[in-house]
């Protein structure tokens, strides 16, 4: 949480926290913006001290609305600094940067550096500033040591954000599956009215269009997948199949509120008016995994403990896992979880080697899955939990785990 950060600068031996970039899907700088329309803005946070947010004018009033401490860049007069560089873009924008330093006392130290930018240019920026400020070092967050560690828990607000997203999730979701069942079936395909095929891309069109109206973006597409596809975990779908009868299909769907704010994630998988014994025998072996793995967890335990036992019930199973071969493309081949919030994988992570807990406050997938590409069978069941301040694991938006989606004619 927020108020977690400056004991994480401390420990991590931090002068100060830069953020660049817009706030709009920028999950560091919509941490602190808190969403609001920015499309040029740099944030500053000295350890021990409120933030500050560096605008553009035009944006004066977005700004103000954060609630931040704000310092408008025409302050530095930038075209005087373009004048003195001789016309060197670069050269002013780093004296700019020295200025804006200097004014908050920020002259040594270690600076971990965040957020969206061209990355060319953000090596030459830090670059530029480490010569004009010698003291100063730039650092990254490879250990996901501060911002992520911090924006891993959730407080009241947040978690409303993504139980909100959950709701709308499942509500498209529903859409979806009505969507599907009131066409009709007619030589083993699902039709329209002038008896041409339903395609995948219509279904994702639809998708698209139900999340927008509800208020909700898609930026990282979505997973609507059938037959081989569905045996390929992310494969998000040939836009031009056929809604075909008995093939898996693997419904992946994970928005985020507009502007790039908190996300949700979801998967279920279907078939459309019966399900072939080895999808049906696969997916019962899925679900069984799901069933077990959701009972056991525990708050503060290590993720990779469920991944170890989701490998151990499918390999009991007979099933390949990616712990018995790292390479393998078949069976159970991915992690079993990851974090949500501002982005769409974030901490907690429950892969093998993963250091991360289910602390309390965190929300995360859990997600295992089945792919056998040379049977066209495909199954994963994906929910999102969250693990209470009293130490539950919450379903955040619970919905029907039901295979067989029945539909009209044969």
């Amino acid at each position: 949480m927020k108020k977690d950060i400056d004991r994480l600068m401390r420990e991590n031996d931090l002068a100060a926290i830069l953020v660049i970039g817009p706030a709009d899907h920028n999950p560091y700088m919509y941490y602190f913006t808190g969403g609001h329309h920015i499309s040029v803005a740099d944030l500053v946070k000295l350890t021990g001290k409120k933030p500050v947010l560096f605008y553009n004018a035009m944006e004066r009033e977005e700004a103000a609305a954060t609630g931040l401490r704000t310092i408008g860049y025409a302050r530095y007069k930038f075209m005087d600094l373009l004048k003195q560089a001789k016309g060197d873009q670069l050269k002013a924008r780093i004296a700019e940067y020295k200025r804006m330093f200097i004014d908050l006392g920020l002259t040594q130290g270690r600076v971990m550096i965040y957020g969206k930018s061209d990355a060319g240019m953000v090596h030459e920026i830090t670059k530029g500033i480490h010569k004009a400020i010698p003291g100063i070092d730039f650092v990254g967050d490879a250990k996901m040591a501060v911002l992520p560690t911090a924006m891993q828990t959730k407080d009241v607000e947040e978690l409303s954000h993504i139980h909100a997203m959950g709701a709308i999730t499942t509500r498209v979701v529903g859409r979806t599956a009505d969507f599907l069942t009131c066409h009709r079936a007619k030589n083993g395909r699902l039709v329209k009215r002038n008896d041409e095929p339903l395609t995948v891309g219509e279904v994702k069109s639809n998708i698209n269009l139900w999340l927008a109206e509800a208020g909700a973006e898609n930026p990282e597409g979505t997973i609507f997948s059938i037959g081989r596809d569905s045996a390929i975990p992310h494969s998000s779908g040939t836009l031009s199949d056929e809604l075909t009868l008995g093939k898996t299909i693997i419904f992946d769907i994970y928005p985020c509120e507009q502007l790039g704010g908190y996300f949700y994630d979801f998967t279920r998988t279907w078939c459309l008016g019966y399900a072939p014994d080895q999808a049906q025998k696969q997916y019962e072996d899925v679900k069984k995994v799901y069933d077990i793995v959701v009972s056991e967890l525990k708050a503060n335990a290590l993720g990779s403990t469920y991944q170890h036992r989701a490998c151990e019930l499918f390999a009991a199973m007979g099933h390949p896992t990616i712990e018995q071969d790292p390479q393998t493309v078949i069976g159970y081949n991915h992690s079993l979880g990851h974090g949500i919030g501002l982005n769409i994988h974030e901490k907690p992570f429950m892969g093998a080697m993963s250091p991360d807990k289910l602390v309390k406050g965190s929300t995360f997938t859990v997600e295992p899955g089945l792919y056998y590409p040379d049977k066209g069978i495909g199954v994963r069941i994906e929910d999102s939990y969250y693990v209470t301040t009293e130490g539950r694991i919450e379903c955040l938006a619970p919905y029907s785990r039901d295979l067989v989606l029945k539909v009209k004619g044969n």
